[in-house]
């Protein structure tokens, strides 16, 4: 039986899109949780590992009561420390985000008993919340394999709520125990800077520079992790790895959902696409496929009813990818 841990924040979130709905739900790790459980039905399990807040214990429960393979004993509210965020959309893809509370990070200790996990993902929000430590833990003592998104290192919470981009300046203290590590085009372009003057330059996203993907690349494979993935919006996304030495590229296309309703939670849904794909068929361009199809089916709803089972999700792979 495939388990697989998803660790991170489960955050209070109020949207409003840039349709002007306003949503109100828990976010975050539940959106990889709930997809991965629908994936896995009964041949798998979840383990979402999170610090919420003692108000939000009970309604996150009941947000996973639904689903029979959703092991929840690693949320904790013994802290009373969990996340509240804001999100305003002004665009399909661009937002202002505010956050009122920070989540306890997550430690060595939160994880123990889940070593023999298939694959951890580690969807992080803010900068704060995984301990490096963790992973260090779990690379020395877990069987898994570690999925890393870079949202959290590349994000940061002012003392008055605001949160902003920022550069992962540390990088290379974590890639040697990433795994698999994935990040968007924009946190890609803050992680990738050799200089002073590379850092003033940068005055904001430009969502058509990706040329320096290719060196950032070599580099992060040469620090120890094994597949790179670099998501482009609604062109797809751009996998590397080594073989025999040298750096590989493969592009692997979106699946196209023609009306977008919601895209907050697709970077995590992706990332559980990932633990999905290499649990069940150990295949990087499968886990890619995967990683697509999820955060397609996440923009096509405000709920949890988006994600579909695995015989389902199989087929819209099948006809996307034949």
């Amino acid at each position: 039986m495939t388990k697989i841990a998803v660790l991170g924040p489960i955050p209070r979130d109020t949207i409003y899109t840039y349709k002007d709905e306003m949503i109100q739900k828990y976010g975050c790790v539940t959106h990889p949780v709930i997809a991965l459980s629908k994936l896995l039905g009964e041949e798998g399990q979840v383990v979402p590992v999170s610090h919420v807040h003692q108000k939000d214990y009970e309604g996150i429960l009941e947000v996973f009561a639904p689903y029979g393979n959703i092991e929840t004993q690693y949320i904790s509210d013994a802290d009373d420390r969990g996340t509240v965020i804001e999100l305003r959309f002004l665009d399909q893809n661009n937002r202002l985000e505010k956050q009122t509370a920070c989540m306890k990070p997550i430690l060595p200790g939160d994880v123990a008993g889940l070593e023999d996990a298939d694959a951890y993902v580690f969807v992080p929000i803010t900068d704060f919340e995984i301990s490096l430590s963790t992973l260090k833990y779990l690379k020395e003592k877990g069987k898994g394999t570690i999925i890393f998104d870079a949202h959290g290192p590349t994000s940061a919470m002012s003392i008055s709520g605001e949160r902003h981009r920022k550069f992962w300046v540390d990088m290379d203290e974590w890639l040697p125990y990433i795994d698999v590590l994935k990040m968007n085009l924009e946190e890609s372009q803050v992680c990738w800077f050799k200089n002073e003057y590379d850092a003033a330059e940068m005055t904001g996203y430009d969502e058509e520079s990706t040329e320096h993907l290719d060196d950032m690349a070599a580099h992060v494979l040469e620090y120890g992790v094994a597949y790179f993935y670099v998501t482009l919006d609604s062109r797809g996304c751009v996998m590397y790895y080594k073989d025999k030495g040298q750096v590989k590229k493969e592009f692997i296309t979106s699946v196209f959902m023609k009306h977008v309703i919601d895209t907050t939670g697709c970077g995590d849904s992706f990332a559980g696409g990932l633990a999905f794909g290499f649990s069940r068929f150990g295949n990087p361009v499968k886990a890619a496929q995967y990683a697509n199809t999820l955060g397609a089916l996440r923009t096509q709803g405000k709920t949890f009813e988006v994600f579909k089972t695995h015989d389902e999700t199989a087929k819209i792979i099948a006809e996307h990818y034949s």
